[in-house]
């Protein structure tokens, strides 16, 4: 798998973005290690190209500015499994502005005592933003855990909260 990457820095926070021939299959954390892909495409042979990339950096430049509450891009999520992308479909369909908590994640996917199994596929997700895995709490209400860090899905949150 041909994987190009590029970045966009966005309010002095600097993302890096993958894509393929089928579309962006990863975005990293704010300000993340320029390998941090290889976590999700350890097999992939990436290539850097500033100009690639450029429709999903506008996307997620207009998102994180506020300016835009959706994303309409073509996605490659083929290195997830079936169930894999079945979590992070159901991740996609969960409105801006609202979270909800594994457990109602796991009973919106008719698996609800596969709570464990579905927050390990979050934590899988490749898409930071675009497949709003920050948008996922713990039964408890608490933030859990979030590859791009606390504070990140904290910032995101409230910037979904203070734009819905």
């Amino acid at each position: 798998m041909k994987l190009v990457l590029s970045s966009v820095t966005i309010d002095h926070q600097t993302y890096w973005l993958g894509s393929t021939i089928q579309g962006l299959a990863f975005v990293g954390s704010a300000n993340g290690p320029k390998n941090e892909w290889q976590r999700f495409y350890p097999e992939a042979t990436p290539s850097i190209d500033q100009q690639a990339n450029q429709v999903a950096a506008t996307a997620l430049t207009t998102y994180l500015t506020g300016t835009s509450q959706s994303f309409d891009l073509f996605l490659d999520q083929t290195s997830g499994t079936p169930f894999q992308r079945q979590v992070w479909h159901a991740l996609q369909q969960i409105p801006y502005g609202q979270t909800v908590t594994y457990s109602e994640l796991a009973t919106t996917l008719n698996r609800p005592t596969a709570v464990r199994a579905i927050a390990s596929a979050v934590g899988k997700n490749p898409l930071l933003i675009v497949v709003p895995c920050h948008r996922v709490l713990r039964k408890d209400g608490t933030l859990g855990g979030y590859r791009g860090g606390l504070v990140m899905k904290t910032a995101l949150l409230s910037l979904e909260k203070n734009n819905a």
